[in-house]
């Protein structure tokens, strides 16, 4: 469940952003397919976007494959919602360029796309509202280098190689590494769709094969779970960097087993895609590209007001 304190601060912030959309009718239909429904931050960003269709007067649905695996499951849900002829569709693709034909039709029919969290190789979508994932990785990286002394071993454990996403949070590590840090070798990068109990595998099998190993960046929060568990499992010590929060990421940084994470804006990305929604449906402009910002923490400032704020459990 989420912590009422901080989703009500976090709704409180993306309030302040000055996103002014007037309110329109209330059976105006606004379809958002996310990329699952699992972890809580999908929880935060359906969070947000109730909130914004409360403000804005509008009907919304929110909906995602049960597991991030499952792309053509969210093809299918794309096709259901572009067949109820709503005013506009936010979709987080878990394959940026598998909902093009769909994504085409939606545009043929007049119903504008407002991509969320995880763009697609398209410019069909008026605009994208999503954390900027180059960036927080490479940020994720410097704080890798950081805690390992600036050289040695490390690894990767991305949730995926399809979606924008898993493509920024990957390249912006591994290209930041690369860029900076000459005494650090990148040994693997494996994906575990997300999984827990997938990305547990794949963590004791690069550890097995590892035993130098320092530090591994787990790519959203399932992954990062699963970094924990597995390094947990083998009784490894090394270096853990997350990405997104929940309450097991948390509790992993209090308790010392994880060093620190990125947190997006879930509820400010959920906030946004429906406000930008209802401009595009609307017919008014919308900026190509939402930054919704994000943040590191660790156990030195996780209760910071700033950080609190957009964090979920």
């Amino acid at each position: 469940m989420f912590n009422r304190r901080t989703l009500l601060g976090a709704i409180g912030a993306v309030a302040m952003l000055g996103t002014s959309v007037p309110a329109m009718a209330q059976d105006t239909y606004i379809a958002l397919i996310s990329k699952g429904f699992q972890h809580q931050f999908w929880q935060a960003v359906k969070a947000g976007a109730d909130k914004a269709a409360a403000e804005l007067g509008v009907t919304v649905t929110f909906e995602g494959p049960d597991t991030e695996a499952q792309v053509d499951r969210q093809i299918d849900m794309l096709a259901a919602a572009l067949a109820k002829k709503p005013a506009a569709i936010g979709f987080a693709a878990l394959d940026s360029q598998a909902a093009t034909p769909l994504l085409q039709q939606a545009k043929d029919a007049g119903i504008p796309i407002v991509a969320f969290d995880s763009g697609v190789d398209s410019d069909i979508p008026v605009t994208t509202a999503s954390t900027d994932n180059v960036a927080a990785a490479a940020l994720a990286a410097d704080k890798m280098a950081e805690l390992i002394g600036g050289e040695g071993k490390i690894a990767l454990v991305v949730h995926d190689q399809t979606s924008r996403t898993g493509i920024d949070r990957r390249d912006g590590f591994v290209n930041r590494i690369a860029e900076k840090y000459p005494n650090i070798e990148v040994v693997s990068v494996q994906y575990g769709a997300g999984d827990q109990l997938q990305s547990t595998e794949i963590t004791k099998s690069i550890l097995q094969a590892n035993p130098d190993l320092k530090g591994i960046f787990g790519a959203n929060e399932g992954s990062a779970i699963g970094v924990v568990n597995g390094a947990r499992e083998l009784n490894r010590q090394l270096v853990i960097i997350g990405y997104d929060s929940g309450t097991q990421q948390k509790a992993a940084i209090m308790d010392g087993s994880m060093a620190g994470a990125i947190t997006q804006n879930p509820v400010g990305i959920g906030y946004e895609t429906v406000a930008a929604a209802v401009k595009a449906a609307k017919g008014e402009a919308v900026e190509k590209n939402i930054d919704t910002g994000f943040f590191w923490y660790d156990k030195s400032n996780i209760d910071d007001p700033e950080i609190a704020a957009v964090l979920y459990d």
